[in-house]
């Protein structure tokens, strides 16, 4: 929906501050590869239901009384990848610029934010036609990643409390703006659709856009991850950044809970489902994506500062190294699994044909949790292949776009 500390920003360079011109050695933070590995890991489950189970309509995502309960979890749990996603690319961003002058800095993320586009148009888009009805450029995270990127170019001169007070606002008060709803007729509807309103214009030659991540809100978290990035200089005590994680984490988390209660502000308002307490929960937590609304992206982005942490703290268990294995190869997984779900799908197509209208799924969701049980240990070798690839060959320069 997938380098840096990201899917879009590589590798995660690291070094004591030199002066701007002279380059330092670079070494990976295993805990950061591991969260991003372990949402992707996540991810892969929210691609199998758009492959298996696309046929099934969803008239509100956020609607518990319509919803499958195990898909909405599922889509709960799903909703960790963009925000942590988002905020690693920041935070990268920032450890890149502490061993690389001001000018190379802003080269890798114009560079960078150009590359992911163009891949969002021109590879990553052409994956989902024939599942979908007409010619679609799906304008997603991807796309998303790289325009947020760009303008962070610029952004990141501003001094650090006025970044982090914009990223704030972005983040805070986007949902103020819901009201502002325009039109195909309207001349900035285009440019509106891609800032905030999620939405869906005509390209010539009979192409769609379709705005499925508006930049407002995730430039702003962005930003935030930027600005955090001081925590994890290396002359900074591990100790110290855990507990600063660890306390962000809990205070959003705990005004997550105090916002959702009031429900007032910041999606759209949760209900108790009289004899069903599993969808009065699930009412809770079903947030709105497409914008990010902030209540989504408060449980997202608090619970990722917690495994952050954790994840430092066991950094020599094996299973941060599993993580770190697909976190270390994010674009490079990001599309092998896509194409690996693509050619499942359309063989499975040709062999049986469609058993769902013009669609073929599975009739039932937990066909959905076997077939990602299956997929995890195989989709495991190409990607630590790729990884130890990415180390082994450094001049190689297109490698670290994977």
């Amino acid at each position: 929906m997938g380098g840096s500390a990201s899917i879009a920003a590589g590798s995660i360079p690291i070094g004591i501050a030199p002066p701007r011109e002279t380059p330092v050695a670079r070494v990976r933070l295993q805990n950061i590869d591991a969260l991003r590995g372990f949402v992707m890991v996540l991810m892969l489950l929210d691609h199998l239901r758009e492959t298996w189970f696309v046929y099934y309509t969803v008239l509100d995502p956020v609607d518990a009384r319509t919803i499958i309960p195990a898909l909405g979890f599922a889509r709960f749990a799903a909703s960790f990848c963009a925000p942590i996603f988002v905020a690693l690319t920041g935070l990268g961003a920032y450890m890149f610029s502490i061993s690389h002058s001001s000018e190379e800095t802003t080269a890798f993320l114009v560079k960078r934010g150009l590359i992911l586009m163009a891949m969002e148009l021109f590879l990553l888009s052409p994956l989902y036609w024939g599942i979908v009805p007409q010619p679609t450029f799906w304008l997603q995270v991807i796309w998303c990643i790289g325009l947020c990127m760009i303008a962070l170019a610029a952004l990141r001169h501003l001094p650090r409390p006025v970044l982090i007070g914009i990223g704030l606002a972005l983040v805070c008060l986007h949902n103020l703006l819901d009201p502002i709803r325009l039109t195909a007729q309207d001349p900035l509807f285009p440019l509106w659709a891609m800032i905030h309103q999620r939405d869906t214009f005509a390209l010539p030659f009979g192409f769609v856009a379709k705005t499925t991540y508006p930049i407002m809100p995730w430039l702003g978290v962005m930003m935030l991850g930027f600005g955090i990035g001081p925590w994890f200089r290396p002359d900074r005590d591990p100790a110290v950044r855990q507990r600063r994680l660890v306390t962000l984490g809990v205070s959003i988390l705990v005004g997550f809970v105090a916002l959702r209660l009031l429900n007032v502000y910041g999606d759209k308002p949760w209900f108790v489902v009289e004899g069903d307490p599993v969808r009065t929960v699930l009412s809770f937590i079903s947030l709105t994506k497409y914008p990010a609304s902030l209540l989504f992206l408060m449980p997202t982005l608090g619970g990722g500062l917690l495994l952050l942490a954790l994840f430092e703290r066991i950094n020599a268990s094996k299973l941060i190294g599993a993580l770190a294995v697909f976190g270390g190869a994010p674009m490079f997984f990001y599309i092998f699994h896509l194409a690996v779900l693509r050619i499942f799908y359309h063989s499975a197509l040709a062999i049986w044909g469609p058993n769902h209208g013009s669609f073929i799924g599975v009739d039932n969701y937990n066909w959905i949790l076997v077939w990602y049980v299956a997929l995890i240990v195989p989709l495991y070798f190409p990607t630590a292949w790729f990884s130890r690839l990415k180390r082994r060959r450094r001049d190689i320069a297109w490698l670290k776009y994977f």
